[in-house]
């Protein structure tokens, strides 16, 4: 029983660590009511939250009235009188005290022309992209010095990134590209992989963010996914866009728009899907834990504690199910990204399909 004790009272740190956070939502004569803000942990943010330890102010960058301003801190911009907490502006009345909203305006009245601060979503993206390039730097280094190729390869982290490395290679690149076109987009197909992957796996950690539950991110990858296909489109897939082989020149003013619609709609839905299924994961976990201070304020503290082993069980299952959900949409949008791409640059036998008909003709009529 001690035992049991003691692994619900873990996870609960852990969660606790998480993120887990109350905010002030409303006031009264009695004092401040908490509730639990799932929002402001599953959006983005000019700092890196490590509560209750503290949090790391991330620097701004404005370009407003045609000059850049940079600063350090969100605390710098406005101690700088140059700009204020929109907050402020849209109270007057209240003191000024430090960011609250963290949504900056100028305080002579002019108009922030475009934002390029730092957020917490961009600090974990590069930090994927780094450990990409350590990671597989260092195996690159190996496999040069002949570890892996003249010998078995050593290690538990370079047997498993082998693994993943091959099947990807086997099961996605080469049936969906080619033997002739898969070595050219292997190298892409599989930093999208490991980085969507990391970034999958960072909302599992302590403090922890998922970048890619933030869609500007996901659409940044679906937006590179969108020029590697288009760019790398031969003769043959543009036809099939403006002038498909076979059809009916008055069918073709109704085809060319429905073809150049599905070049968007594409890197669309691979935006939405990561997306969806990365941001549902984090607020269930974040619902979950949240039961137990929504029993306590409703029913007492007493059934708040009573029923948390309950919701712990629940987080854990969900949590195990979000290790699967990070490596099935990292390798769903890799998929797709092959698929895509596989299209574009597949070359079409177009007599083989008018010989076809030709024979299939009779049968038809």
């Amino acid at each position: 029983m001690t035992r049991v004790i003691r692994f619900f009272f873990l996870i609960g740190i852990i969660f606790i660590g998480t993120g887990f956070n109350t905010t002030v939502s409303a006031e009264s004569e009695e004092g401040a009511e908490e509730i639990f803000d799932v929002t402001t942990k599953l959006g983005d943010s000019n700092y890196l939250d490590f509560e209750p330890i503290g949090k790391i102010q991330l620097p701004r960058i404005l370009i407003s009235e045609g000059s850049v301003y940079f600063f350090g801190s969100t605390y710098s911009a406005i101690a700088s009188d140059l700009f204020t907490d929109a907050y402020y502006i849209e109270n007057p009345d209240a003191a000024e005290s430090g960011p609250v909203t963290y949504r900056l305006a100028r305080t002579d009245g002019g108009g922030i022309t475009l934002d390029l601060s730092i957020t917490k979503h961009f600090v974990w993206f590069l930090l994927s992209g780094f450990l990409v390039l350590f990671i597989f730097g260092r195996l690159a280094n190996k496999y040069k010095s002949g570890i892996g190729r003249t010998s078995a390869p050593k290690g538990a982290g370079m047997n498993f990134a082998e693994v993943l490395i091959v099947y990807l290679r086997d099961e996605v690149a080469k049936p969906n590209l080619g033997e002739k076109h898969y070595l050219k987009f292997s190298p892409y197909l599989l930093t999208c992989f490991f980085m969507i992957l990391f970034m999958n796996l960072f909302g599992l950690l302590p403090w922890g963010i998922t970048p890619t539950a933030d869609v500007a991110v996901t659409g940044a990858l679906a937006i590179t996914t969108f020029f590697m296909v288009n760019l790398n489109g031969n003769k043959d897939y543009w036809k099939h866009i403006f002038a498909m082989p076979g059809v009916p020149p008055l069918m073709l003013i109704i085809m060319i728009p429905v073809e150049i619609l599905g070049l968007f709609t594409k890197p669309f839905a691979l935006a939405i899907r990561l997306f969806a299924n990365m941001l549902s994961g984090k607020m269930i976990i974040f619902s979950m834990i949240g039961m137990i201070f929504i029993f306590a304020t409703k029913f007492g503290t007493g059934v708040g504690l009573g029923t948390s082993p309950l919701w712990l069980v629940f987080t854990i299952f969900i949590y195990a199910l979000k290790v699967f959900a990070a490596f099935l949409q990292a390798y769903i949008f890799t998929m797709f990204s092959a698929l895509f791409i596989g299209m574009a640059v597949e070359e079409h036998h177009h007599h083989e399909d008018e010989e076809f008909v030709a024979e299939t003709k009779p049968l038809t009529t």
